[in-house]
């Protein structure tokens, strides 16, 4: 169980955790323009390789302005970018880092269509706490009481939104992943949190960009 941490979302898939006072982020991409978002972090993790999540140049510019940055990705990734100092971690593994636990969960990415190359995604699932499954409804191999969930993508409906919830059934689930849906289709994304709030008595909410949880 993790102690005191904040969780902040930021743009699309991005969100910062922050643990007396040491901080690492998940998914910095083209869409988390934020540009604090990096500040005064150890590490980031990635979940995969597609730009919404993983942009290179600006890991690039932070680990040159900060070479004891750590990056954690899968080798698809680090591939991308070999001029990045990338650790490479993959299903089933487990690090420390700025004082965090992180296992690993999942090994792909959801799929959009027969045609598309299905990609590798891992998710991260931090002090046994807060789970971030990038792009994928994957199911980690223990209880998950925090669940960033995304609410909206080619790869995604609204039932599988919610057999993904009932699936995991955590105590918490925050909306992530929404850099695609306008106003009027949040107000519809909240809608079907508030009804499954009330079915399962969890606290299942959209998690806006400069919102923080703290837990």
């Amino acid at each position: 169980m993790m102690l005191s941490v904040r969780v902040t979302k930021l743009g699309h898939a991005c969100v910062r955790l922050d643990k007396d006072q040491r901080a690492i982020v998940i998914d910095p991409g083209l869409y988390s323009p934020e540009p604090e978002a990096l500040d005064g972090v150890e590490a980031v993790l990635i979940t995969h390789e597609h730009a919404d999540h993983f942009d290179a140049d600006r890991l690039r510019r932070a680990q040159a302005d900060n070479p004891g940055l750590r990056i954690y990705a899968n080798r698809a990734v680090a591939d991308l970018a070999p001029d990045l100092t990338v650790q490479r971690v993959g299903h089933e593994d487990r690090f420390t880092v700025a004082g965090f636990d992180v296992q690993v969960y999942g090994e792909r990415h959801a799929v959009v269509h027969p045609d598309i190359p299905v990609v590798v995604n891992n998710g991260f699932l931090v002090d046994g706490e807060v789970f971030h499954p990038g792009d994928s409804f994957t199911v980690p191999g223990q209880r998950v009481r925090t669940l960033l969930t995304p609410c909206d993508a080619p790869w995604l409906k609204a039932a599988e939104m919610l057999d993904y919830l009932r699936e995991i059934a955590p105590d918490r689930a925050y909306s992530i992943h929404d850099a695609y849906v306008s106003t009027i289709g949040m107000d519809v994304v909240e809608s079907f949190f508030a009804y499954e709030a009330e079915r399962s008595g969890a606290d299942v909410a959209v998690f806006t960009a400069g919102q923080s949880i703290q837990l």
